[in-house]
């Protein structure tokens, strides 16, 4: 696969075509993944739940992420590399840009941070510096404390509309991208139509500019045994690792995942 940059994913968004991306965090599945056709690995702290058996992604420390986006930038065959910023590792600008420098080093090509218009001063002096950001909106599993629990965000017109002034305050700041996760369907869809920038989405409906899933999640693997709504077992049916990460490009790509099974209503 040709090298995936930030220009890359604004051509698809242009054109229409979906934007495949999948958590990773290793050498080994950043390969098979990035063969497969996955355009954005994203070196998600979700590896405080699934690697290091955490019931939260906060206890996740900047040198995790380094560590793990070092791996997968030594697996990847041309995959943009998105790697997060874990808990408090941005709670003032220059933490911010210590920790962000630190993770480009180790191999990242854009991070991504949780918040809303609050981050817009960051992602601004980020771009400044040459390091581009891609903002987590809706549901922020950082914030899961605050939050009361996993619950969907964007319902009822108050919320609504602070995440669409949101998404646009952080886009006029210099924001890369967008993801929202766990908004109603039809709000991640009219904030993708307004965006100028890529928005992905991971239980956001089919109407963003592409579709994100938590690895194991999509492999059928799960500690509780419990799967959210909006993930869907692509290793079901596959003989193989890479047919799993094929059959997810292919279902994206064509606009066959997600269905309105996986989304959320307002």
């Amino acid at each position: 696969m040709p090298e995936v940059t930030r220009t890359t994913l604004q051509g698809l968004k242009q054109k229409g075509e979906k934007i495949t991306m999948l958590t990773c965090y290793d050498a080994t599945f950043a390969h098979t993944a990035s063969r497969a056709g996955v355009e954005v690995l994203l070196v998600g702290d979700s590896l405080g739940m699934v690697l290091q058996g955490h019931d939260s992604t906060l206890p996740v420390s900047v040198a995790d992420m380094a560590y793990h986006t070092a791996c997968v930038k030594r697996g990847n065959q041309g995959a943009m590399i998105l790697t997060d910023l874990p808990f408090m590792a941005y709670a003032t600008l220059p933490q911010a840009l210590e920790n962000c420098a630190a993770l480009m080093r180790a191999g990242a090509h854009m991070v991504k941070l949780e918040g809303g218009a609050w981050l817009a001063e960051t992602v601004s002096r980020l771009a400044d510096n040459g390091i581009p950001a891609c903002v987590h909106l809706g549901l922020t599993p950082q914030s899961v404390n605050l939050f009361g629990g996993y619950k969907v965000q964007g319902r009822g017109e108050a919320q609504a509309q602070r995440l669409r002034d949101d998404a646009e305050a952080l886009e006029r700041a210099g924001a890369a991208m967008l993801l929202l996760e766990c908004v109603p369907s039809e709000l991640a869809s009219e904030i993708s139509l307004a965006a100028q920038v890529p928005v992905i989405g991971i239980g956001a409906g089919s109407g963003t500019d592409g579709q994100v899933l938590v690895m194991h999640d999509m492999l059928g693997l799960s500690l509780s045994g419990r799967m959210p709504k909006f993930v869907k077992n692509f290793m079901a049916g596959q003989d193989s690792l890479h047919g799993a990460f094929a059959a997810y490009v292919s279902a994206v790509k064509k606009r066959e995942f997600p269905s309105d099974e996986h989304g959320f209503s307002a």
